[in-house]
């Protein structure tokens, strides 16, 4: 009959298990600084190339938005009827004068600050068309949206009646 050969089973020397265990630590911290790092690039290349989606770039209209009225299309009290209208719906008029010419065609309702929910909050409560809506940044003003009355202020709701 064969010999059976005895496997003397030894305590693992806790030098050595030390050591694996730290070496464990260290792999695992490592894969984590790994992922973070990945995940923080891909982040970034993201943000620079417009992948994500558009719902996070939503913008919401502020509770109180500032704007100034100007008369683009030289009828006499018709900015201060605009005025009176919009302070009415709640919005704050901190500005009323002329525009710099009047001979402008369509009324124009202008984003100052980069929101332009804003400006088109303005302009469907003026039943001013979405075309009609623009930005211009500008860091010198300091209201959310300007206003331009043109010629066709007639077809707007101040005019009309409408609310």
């Amino acid at each position: 009959m064969k010999k059976k050969k005895s496997v003397k089973k030894t305590k693992p020397d806790p030098k050595e298990t030390s050591v694996n265990l730290f070496l464990n630590i260290i792999i695992f911290s490592l894969v984590a600084i790994i992922i973070f790092m990945s995940y923080s690039l891909i982040l970034k290349f993201a943000d620079r190339f417009g992948l994500e989606d558009n719902n996070s770039k939503k913008q919401t209209a502020a509770e109180i938005i500032q704007l100034e009225v100007l008369n683009g299309c030289g009828v006499a009290g018709v900015a201060d009827r605009f005025t009176d209208y919009l302070r009415e719906h709640k919005f704050d008029v901190v500005n009323v004068g002329n525009y710099v010419s009047f001979n402008v065609d369509e009324t124009l309702v202008i984003d100052r600050i980069g929101n332009m929910a804003n400006a088109k909050k303005v302009a469907k409560e003026l039943g001013v068309p979405g075309t009609n809506v623009i930005q211009q940044l500008n860091d010198n003003y300091f209201l959310d949206v300007s206003v331009i009355i043109g010629k066709d202020y007639y077809k707007l709701k101040p005019v009309r009646g409408d609310d």
